[in-house]
C-alpha cells in the first residue's frame, strides 16, 4: 500500500511531491505517485468544538452554567474546509502508512493530531522534521524519518495548550461578558499583552512634563573644532542657563581629561522570527502579521529562506556546509560584490555568536537558502534583503573604533564631549544601506535619551574623520548656547517594541524559576505573537494610529475590571511563565499534562467565582464615545467621562456582533466578532446576568450619580488592593466633588477629559485634557477643583502670541471653562 503524506499548506505539500515523485499526477486536493500520495491541510482543518456543539443551552451566555468544563474535549471540523478534510479521510483509507509533514513545532503537531484524532485514523505515523523546503533538505529528513510516537511529548503538550486555552478563554470570557454585560474578550496572552499597553498608558496620562535648559559650547583648537555640554545640576531657570552661557563665551580654556580607547562592534545576530519582525516594522512600518505572511511565503512560495517561525538566533553545525553553498549562490546574484568578499573563515563551530547548538531547539535562525531568488514583490525583496545582509555580515570583521571622552574647563565650567571615530567600518558596509550609523557617518551627532522619559541625554558625535586634540594645548570658546529642553513621557508602543515587550515579559520576576522558563518564550510564541496583537485589534482594545498602538477606553475598562475582580494573574505574564514551565516540561517528558490539565480546570473555575462576585461596571462604563448621552445628558459630559467605550461595544451585549472562542489555532482565545458561532447575533442576544434578566435590559434608575460613583469607588480599591507595590489608578476612580452649583456628583477621568459621573442627570461639568497646547493632568485637576487654579507652568503661547509662565485658572465652575492667567 502506499504512504500517505499530509503537508501542513498546499505549497508545501507540491514541494515535497516535486522532490519524491516529480511525476505525480495532479488531482488538485492531492498529488498521487508510485510510492506516495501527498495531500495537505489548509492550516486548522479541524479544532476544538464551541459550548454550544456540547449542549444547545449554552448558546445563551448564562451565569448559572458556568463553568463550562467538558468531560472529554469535543473536535469539531472547520465548515469552510471540511471537503479537504474528507479527501484526507478517504486518501487515509488506501494507505497503509501515514507520515505528518506538518511545520516541524508544536502547532503543526496538534494540526496534524487534531485531524488523525477526528478522523480516527490508525495507521503507523513517521514524523518529519526539517526547517527549509530545499531538495537536498527534503531528501534528507525522509531518510532520516523517526516514528511519531517518539514526539509523543510534544503532541500532549500542544493538546494540553490548546485545551487549557480553551478553558480559560472560554470561562473567563463568558464570566467577565455576563457579569458586566458587554462583549469582553479574555485570554491567557492577550490579556497581560494588553496589560502591558494599560501600564504604559497610565504612565503616560500620569506624566507631567518639566522644561529644562542645556548649554552647549563650541570649542576650537588650532584648525580644529568641537563641541561639549556642560556638566552640572540639571538647569531649570533660563536665565542661569543664559548667563553660563554668556560667562564661557569667547573666554579660553584648557582640557583637564582626554582619555581614548578603542572598541569592537560585531554583528547583528541572525534573525528569529520576533526579531525580523521588530525590524520591519522599524524599517518598513510592516505589521507583525505582514512580516509573518511575506516570510511564510518567502518560505512556502518562492523557498528562499529557512523555516520563519523560530525562536531562535544560531544555527548547529550541520547547517554550517549548507550556509557556505548560501554564500557561493549570492556570487552570482546582486549580491556578488559583498558575497565576493566575504571571509568564509569566519563562520565555524566554534564561533558561538553564529554557531550554538545549545541554543538551538525546534529550528535554527532564519537563513537564506541555495536557491536564488526571483519574481519577488517589492515587499518580499525587503524582507529577504534584510534576511541576506544579515546572513552576509557575519562573514565581515567587527567594525572598529575609538572613543574619545575630553573634558574642557572654561571659566571653572566643565563641558564633556564624547565622540567615536570609526577606523574600520567592518561588517556595517553589508548594513550601510540600512542601518544608521553605518558605513560614513561625517559628523553626525547621536543623542542617547533615557527610558524614563526624564529628559536627560547626551551627545555622541559618531565620525570617519579623524578626531585629533592635544591635551596639552589651550582651546578657544567660539561660544555657547542655552538651549531650551522638556522631558518627554514614555513612548507610544509600537508593534515592533511591543513585540520585544511580549518576548521579554517576565524577564523582571523575582522568582528564578519562572523567569528561567520564560526567557526564551516571554508572551506568546514566535508564531503566536502577530495573531495575538491582531486580535486586539479587532476586539477593540487597541487601534493603530500611524505607528503608535493605543489602547481603547473598551481595553482600559477590561483591564481595571480583571485586575479589579481579584484574578489580576489573568493579567500578569506570570501565568504564561508558570504554563510555559509546564508545557516545557510535559513536552520533554519530565511532567504530566493529566495533573497540569486538572489545575487549569480548577484555575478557570476559580475566575468564574471571582468574577460573579464582583461589583458590576458602572452604567455608561462601554458607552460609545462621541454619542448623545441618552436621557437629561450632554455630550460634552458624556463624551470626557469614564465610561467611554469602543465601537461594538454597548451596554447591552445583545447589539454585539459575533463572536467565537478562537483557541485551537495557538493565536489566543476569548470572544472576538466575526460571524461565527458563540456569542453570536443569536447567541449574544440571549446572553443573561446572574438573576436571568436579559443583560440588554438594564433599568436606567439602576445607576445613580451615588451608584455610579460608589461603584467606580470599589472598582477601584480592588484594583489597588491587587497590586500593593504598584497601585493602579482607575479613569472611573473619582479624583473629587463636581464644583457644579448642587451637583451631588463626583469628577472622573475619561480618555480626553474630565467630566461628571452626574452626567445622566444634566451635570455640563468637563474640563478637557487639552487645552491651548497644554494637558491637563491629573494633578492638575485636582488644583483646579480644589484651589481654582494650578501651580506654576509653562506655556508656548500666553494668548498673546508669546511664551511665558502662568496658571490655569477654572473661571466657570458650572461648566468647567478655563483661562490661562500670565504671572
Amino acid at each position: 500500500m502506499k504512504t500517505l503524506i499530509i503537508a501542513e499548506k498546499p505549497d508545501m505539500g507540491r514541494t515535497i511531491a516535486a522532490v519524491l515523485e516529480p511525476k505525480a499526477a495532479n488531482k488538485r486536493t492531492h498529488l498521487e505517485g508510485e510510492q506516495y500520495i501527498i495531500t495537505w491541510a489548509i492550516g486548522h482543518l479541524v479544532s476544538l468544538a464551541e459550548p454550544d456543539q456540547y449542549d444547545a443551552r449554552y448558546k445563551k451566555w448564562n451565569a448559572n452554567d458556568l463553568p463550562i468544563i467538558p468531560d472529554a474535549f469535543k473536535l469539531w471540523p472547520n465548515p469552510r474546509t471540511k471537503d479537504q478534510l474528507k479527501v484526507i479521510g478517504d486518501l487515509a483509507k488506501r494507505c497503509g502508512r501515514l507520515v505528518n509533514a506538518c511545520d516541524a513545532g508544536r502547532e503543526g503537531q496538534l494540526i496534524f493530531h487534531l485531524i488523525r484524532d477526528y478522523l480516527k485514523l490508525s495507521q503507523p505515523t513517521d514524523r518529519l522534521w526539517i526547517s527549509d523546503l530545499t531538495p537536498e533538505t527534503i531528501r534528507k529528513g525522509f531518510s532520516l524519518l523517526k516514528s511519531d510516537e517518539d514526539y509523543a511529548p510534544l503532541t500532549r503538550a500542544a493538546r494540553a495548550r490548546s485545551q487549557a486555552d480553551w478553558l480559560i478563554g472560554m470561562n473567563a470570557s463568558r464570566a467577565f461578558t455576563i457579569r458586566h454585560r458587554a462583549l469582553l474578550s479574555v485570554g491567557r496572552v492577550q490579556t497581560p499583552v494588553l496589560a502591558l499597553l494599560y501600564d504604559r498608558h497610565m504612565e503616560m496620562t500620569a506624566f507631567q512634563s518639566e522644561t529644562f535648559f542645556v548649554v552647549r559650547a563650541s570649542f576650537e583648537q588650532g584648525d580644529f573644532v568641537y563641541q561639549g555640554v556642560w556638566q552640572g545640576d540639571r538647569l531649570t531657570d533660563k536665565t542661569k542657563a543664559e548667563a553660563l552661557a554668556a560667562k564661557v563665551s569667547g573666554k579660553p580654556g584648557e582640557i583637564s581629561e582626554y582619555t581614548v580607547n578603542e572598541s569592537k562592534e560585531y554583528p547583528y545576530r541572525l534573525y528569529d522570527l520576533t526579531l525580523l519582525q521588530r525590524e520591519a516594522n522599524g524599517r518598513y512600518g510592516y505589521s507583525a502579521k505582514k512580516t509573518l505572511d511575506i516570510a511564510q511565503a518567502l518560505y512556502e512560495k518562492h523557498k528562499v529562506i529557512t523555516y520563519p517561525r523560530t525562536n531562535s538566533n544560531y544555527v548547529t553545525e550541520e547547517n554550517l556546509p549548507v550556509m557556505g553553498k548560501v554564500l557561493t549562490m549570492l556570487q552570482g546574484t546582486a549580491y556578488s560584490e559583498l558575497a565576493n568578499y566575504a571571509d568564509r573563515s569566519r563562520v565555524h563551530k566554534g564561533n558561538k555568536a553564529v554557531c550554538n547548538p545549545s541554543k538551538v531547539e525546534d529550528h535554527h535562525a532564519i537563513l537564506p537558502t541555495p536557491k536564488k531568488a526571483s519574481g519577488l514583490s517589492s515587499e518580499e525583496q525587503n524582507v529577504y534583503d534584510m534576511i541576506v545582509r544579515r546572513f552576509l555580515s557575519h562573514y565581515y570583521p567587527p567594525a572598529v573604533y575609538k572613543n574619545h571622552t575630553v573634558l574642557t574647563v572654561v571659566e571653572e565650567e566643565i563641558f564633556r564631549t564624547k565622540a567615536k571615530e570609526q577606523l574600520d567600518p567592518g561588517w556595517k558596509v553589508v548594513q550601510q544601506q540600512q542601518d544608521q550609523g553605518g558605513g560614513s557617518s561625517r559628523g553626525k551627532s547621536k543623542k542617547k535619551g533615557s527610558e524614563d522619559g526624564d529628559g536627560s541625554e547626551e551627545e555622541e558625535l559618531l565620525t570617519d574623520r579623524p578626531f585629533s586634540i592635544d591635551a596639552d594645548v589651550s582651546v578657544h570658546c567660539r561660544g555657547a548656547e542655552a538651549a531650551e529642553k522638556a522631558t518627554q513621557p514614555p513612548k507610544s508602543y509600537t508593534e515592533g517594541t511591543l513585540l520585544k515587550a511580549m518576548e521579554s515579559a517576565g524577564k523582571s520576576m523575582e522568582d528564578d524559576e519562572l523567569r528561567e522558563a520564560m526567557k526564551d518564550t516571554g508572551l506568546g510564541t514566535p508564531a503566536t505573537r502577530a495573531a495575538t496583537i491582531e486580535r486586539l485589534k479587532q476586539v477593540g482594545y487597541m487601534t493603530l494610529a500611524g505607528k503608535k498602538l493605543e489602547i481603547t477606553s473598551k481595553g482600559i475598562a477590561a483591564i481595571q475590571l480583571i485586575r479589579g475582580a481579584g484574578v489580576e494573574l489573568l493579567a500578569s505574564p506570570e501565568m504564561t511563565g508558570r504554563w510555559e514551565q509546564r508545557l516545557y516540561q510535559i513536552s520533554r517528558g519530565d511532567a504530566s499534562d493529566g495533573r497540569f490539565m486538572e489545575q487549569v480546570k480548577q484555575f478557570a473555575a476559580f475566575i468564574v467565582d471571582k468574577v460573579q462576585q464582583q461589583q458590576q461596571a458602572a452604567p455608561g462604563t462601554f458607552d460609545e464615545p462621541d454619542k448623545p448621552a441618552g436621557r437629561g445628558g450632554k455630550s460634552s459630559a458624556r463624551g470626557a467621562g469614564a465610561g467611554r467605550g469602543s465601537k461594538g461595544s454597548t451596554t447591552g451585549a445583545g447589539k454585539t456582533r459575533g463572536a467565537r472562542s478562537g483557541t485551537s489555532n495557538g493565536a489566543d482565545e476569548g470572544p472576538a466578532p466575526g460571524k461565527t458561532k458563540g456569542a453570536s447575533a443569536r447567541g449574544a442576544r440571549g446572553i443573561t446576568g446572574s438573576g436571568g434578566a436579559p443583560a440588554g435590559q438594564q433599568s436606567a434608575s439602576q445607576g445613580t450619580a451615588r451608584e455610579t460613583a460608589a461603584s467606580q469607588s470599589q472598582t477601584s480599591g480592588a484594583i489597588a488592593a491587587t497590586t500593593p507595590d504598584k497601585p493602579q489608578r482607575s479613569f472611573a476612580e473619582p479624583i473629587a466633588s463636581c464644583p457644579r452649583t448642587g451637583c451631588h456628583g463626583r469628577i472622573i477621568e475619561g480618555k480626553r477629559g474630565f467630566g461628571c459621573s452626574a452626567y445622566r442627570e444634566g451635570c455640563t461639568f468637563v474640563v478637557w485634557k487639552e487645552y491651548q497646547g497644554k494637558t491637563v493632568t491629573l494633578t492638575m485637576m485636582k488644583s483646579l477643583v480644589e484651589k481654582g487654579a494650578t501651580s506654576l507652568l509653562t506655556f508656548k503661547d500666553l494668548g498673546n502670541g508669546s511664551p511665558g509662565k502662568g496658571r490655569l485658572v477654572l473661571i466657570d465652575r458650572n461648566k468647567g471653562t478655563l483661562q490661562i492667567r500670565p504671572e
